[in-house]
């Protein structure tokens, strides 16, 4: 997998450094619009419905228009501007019971890696997640845009779960709902029973996508009897790496956390016993050497690419993005012959 981004969680006063990766992905078969009778792909032009020309990317713009016609035209200085406090970090808000998440806000996956160094603070994350049965309220900018999320434990793996607004969630408003139907004790045992002689453990790797196994299929006979056409060439996408934060002192930093939420509270502080001073002076010679193997540590990160298939533009809003180590670009395939015309 590929790391899509690069941050910290910011648990407290600990900042835990972490990559993202995609945790699903479709099994569509990857198809393209083509000219039924040579096979060329169908490619779409960016033209200005005013001018009727093409357009450069250079020269395009966001608009917004209003319900009395007026248009705001938002350029990539004016977004720039905008605040993403949490674009290189998770920011932990609150922990809130599991079962208090409506399943209906959950969107997009994601699972987090800890880095070399941050291992512990990761586990003593994970752990904590997953003995107060808790999810972790946060906020993250992934591709330009804030998000809410939220942090819950899958197997051993943190997972990052994308919510929506509250605002993007529809009313499902079915007046015929209001209706008072009357439903038989009757119907209702004959219903239930059926529900029972159907039940058993979820598992998802007992169902198959028919619809994907019968296209593959159909492609498979048409590779097998040789109705082909050379393929068009594929372009190089590669990926973009980001930074993470040092892990400070772990109990220190926990330490001050619960200090400043129990002072948050109006709640005095324990009293905290004394130690001597010749322990004091080994935890700090121990915090200094962990903080100086840190600094001196140096991480590699690996270019990785992924393939795309030459062709349709992408959206204006699409994210570009560039890799941490790239690949020579491949060998361009020879030139397609032209084709005969025919007599007319």
């Amino acid at each position: 997998m590929r790391a899509i981004w690069k941050g910290a969680v910011a648990f407290g006063l600990v900042n835990v450094p972490v990559k993202l990766y995609a945790a699903t992905g479709e099994h569509e078969v990857p198809m393209h619009q083509v000219h039924r009778t040579d096979g060329g792909r169908i490619r779409y032009r960016r033209v200005c419905s005013i001018e009727d020309e093409p357009v450069e990317m250079s020269e395009i713009a966001k608009g917004y228009e209003t319900d009395d016609g007026r248009l705001v035209v938002l350029t990539d200085e004016d977004l720039a501007q905008l605040p993403l406090t949490t674009e290189r970090e998770i920011e932990v808000l609150e922990f809130v019971p599991a079962d208090q998440v409506d399943p209906i806000l959950l969107a997009k996956t994601y699972y987090l890696e800890p880095d070399r160094t941050a291992a512990k603070p990761y586990a003593l994350l994970r752990e904590a997640l997953a003995a107060t049965d808790r999810m972790a309220v946060v906020k993250v900018a992934l591709r330009q845009r804030e998000s809410m999320a939220v942090l819950r434990v899958r197997e051993d793996v943190i997972c990052l779960q994308t919510l929506l607004w509250p605002d993007e969630v529809r009313a499902a408003d079915f007046p015929i709902l209001d209706n008072d139907v009357q439903v038989r004790p009757q119907e209702l045992a004959m219903a239930s029973s059926l529900v029972e002689q159907l039940a058993g453990d979820f598992d998802p790797s007992g169902f198959e996508d028919r619809y994907v196994t019968a296209l593959e299929s159909v492609i498979e006979q048409k590779l097998n009897s040789g109705a082909v056409q050379e393929r068009p060439a594929a372009e190089e996408e590669v990926g973009e790496g980001g930074r993470g934060g040092e892990v400070v002192d772990l109990l220190a930093a926990l330490q001050r956390s619960v200090e400043k939420a129990r002072s948050d509270r109006g709640e005095e502080a324990p009293e905290r016993p004394t130690r001597s001073r010749s322990s004091a002076a080994k935890t700090a010679k121990s915090g200094a050497t962990k903080a100086a193997t840190s600094k001196t540590s140096a991480t590699k990160a690996t270019g990785t690419k992924s393939g795309t298939k030459a062709g349709g533009t992408k959206a204006a809003g699409s994210a570009k993005t560039t890799a941490t180590a790239k690949k020579p670009a491949a060998k361009k395939p020879a030139a397609r012959k032209p084709a005969t015309k025919r007599a007319s």
